[in-house]
């Protein structure tokens, strides 16, 4: 399978030829072309932040990193197995000029990537993106003589920094969370949320805490991704317990799903729309999500009397329209929070404070809290990408033409009634995907078929 290069970072399946996997030549090469990168730019610290999630092949991308870093000249910092928040805001109090987590986020554990932070701890701008390109594209970039080559040092603190910046947050409050006493599940899919979410959870004041697949083995109990259908497991537990609440995580904790007191879906596009809402109505301001993610937090963002703007997909793009508009609080529809008070990256430990806050200051179940947000339903499909993609686009640009058509992230149609649909190329796989959202599970329904129908007329599904 081909290398994905986006955004998002250097993303391929372990195991095969150079160019069409992440094999360690791509590891070294790309890796060097970042390091050529960062010596260019950087004016004050020729120091990179290194951190993994627990997949099997961690461990050997660790080396090579380490030592093709080392060979640049640069100096590393290996903070261990850590979450991707965890290393970005590592950056910032570490001073260092950048930071690489090993990680693909929610994909499969056959999957690994190279996530390429700059100085701010912030995924690389497209700017920085298509230069690192060009640089591994010819190749530019020199190893140093023995006399420059850079050093390793450790630093296990990091996680305790994570957790008492997050304690700091002026939103956090401790002492509500403490009385209201929760019972709270955890499902840390076998990686690095298994490690800190329950020290997050102790030092917030919650002392029932029930952890399911928290050995960071690299072997994932089931589906990393933090949809509905991959976490029966938690669903049941948080029933059986009688817990207050459940949450489960990615395996860099970048995104957060929350499961309510009945074991029912709170659903991954509502964890940014209740947070939003907190926020909201103690710090009043613009909100930005992705224009795939549910049109609840415009809502709820207009409830409060402020201005929400939609960004195309990915974290670097959301992060550039918040800065643009002042935004208070953002992120994405799969449960990615990005807080700027704390640090513009998406971020679940964040988020598990801001809710366990909101819960108790409210004295609501969590069940009670969804019910009071505007409900939509929204359908999430994908098609494997052929040579033929660009066509499609190109085809339902011009069936839908009477509506209103937004082309800012491949092609959104707003229909009558707050419906709509996405078609939009992945950043982080070789697919298709096909977002639809109604006011009604069975509107949500029919559109996407509308559009698996219109897939099927150019000969791209069967």
């Amino acid at each position: 399978m081909p290398l994905i290069k986006s955004i998002s970072g250097i993303r391929g399946t372990i195991g095969g030829k150079t160019g069409d996997s992440l094999s360690p030549l791509d590891v070294v090469k790309f890796t060097a072309a970042y390091a050529s990168l960062i010596r260019s730019k950087s004016v004050f610290s020729q120091k990179i932040i290194l951190g993994r999630d627990a997949r099997v092949s961690g461990t050997m991308m660790r080396n090579l990193v380490i030592s093709t870093l080392v060979g640049m000249g640069l100096d590393v910092v290996d903070i261990g197995l850590a979450t991707t928040p965890t290393a970005e805001l590592a950056v910032v109090l570490g001073k260092a000029s950048g930071g690489i987590i090993l990680t693909a986020s929610h994909n499969s554990e056959q999957w690994n990537a190279l996530k390429l932070l700059n100085e701010r701890g912030e995924l690389l701008n497209t700017i920085e993106w298509d230069e690192l390109l060009q640089i591994a594209e010819n190749k530019s970039f020199s190893f140093v003589s023995i006399d420059k080559l850079g050093k390793t040092t450790t630093d296990n603190l990091y996680a305790k920094k994570h957790i008492d910046h997050i304690l700091a947050l002026k939103l956090v409050d401790t002492d509500a969370i403490q009385r209201a006493n929760f019972k709270v599940v955890i499902d840390a899919v076998n990686s690095v949320g298994g490690i800190i979410i329950p020290q997050l959870l102790r030092a917030l004041g919650v002392n029932q805490i029930i952890c399911i697949n928290a050995n960071p083995t690299g072997f994932f109990a089931h589906n990393p991704e933090p949809l509905p259908q991959n976490l029966g497991e938690i669903a049941e537990i948080v029933k059986q317990e009688k817990a207050s609440i459940g949450f489960a995580v990615d395996p860099d904790v970048d995104r957060l799903a929350i499961v309510t007191e009945t074991g029912d879906m709170f659903g991954e596009e509502y964890t940014l729309v209740s947070i939003a809402s907190y926020v909201l109505s103690q710090t009043p301001g613009n909100t930005v999500s992705n224009i795939s993610s549910t049109r609840a937090l415009r809502d709820v963002t207009e409830q409060h009397g402020c201005i929400y703007t939609a960004s195309s997909v990915g974290e670097v793009n959301v992060v550039k329209k918040m800065k643009e508009t002042n935004a208070v609080i953002g992120g994405e529809g799969n449960g990615g929070i990005i807080y700027p008070t704390s640090h513009y990256g998406r971020d679940a430990l964040v988020g598990i404070a801001l809710f366990l806050t909101y819960l108790a200051k409210s004295s609501k179940k969590v069940s009670e809290l969804r019910a009071s947000y505007p409900d939509y339903y929204m359908v999430k499909r994908h098609i494997d990408l052929t040579p033929d993609s660009d066509m499609l686009l190109n085809f339902i640009k011009k069936k839908y033409e009477i509506y209103p058509l937004n082309e800012i992230d491949g092609i959104k149609i707003d229909f009558p009634n707050n419906c709509w649909i996405h078609f939009r190329k992945s950043n982080t796989e070789p697919i298709l995907r096909i977002y639809a959202e109604a006011s009604s599970q069975i509107e949500a329904d029919l559109l996407v078929q509308s559009a698996v129908n219109l897939c099927t007329e150019v000969h791209l599904y069967t």
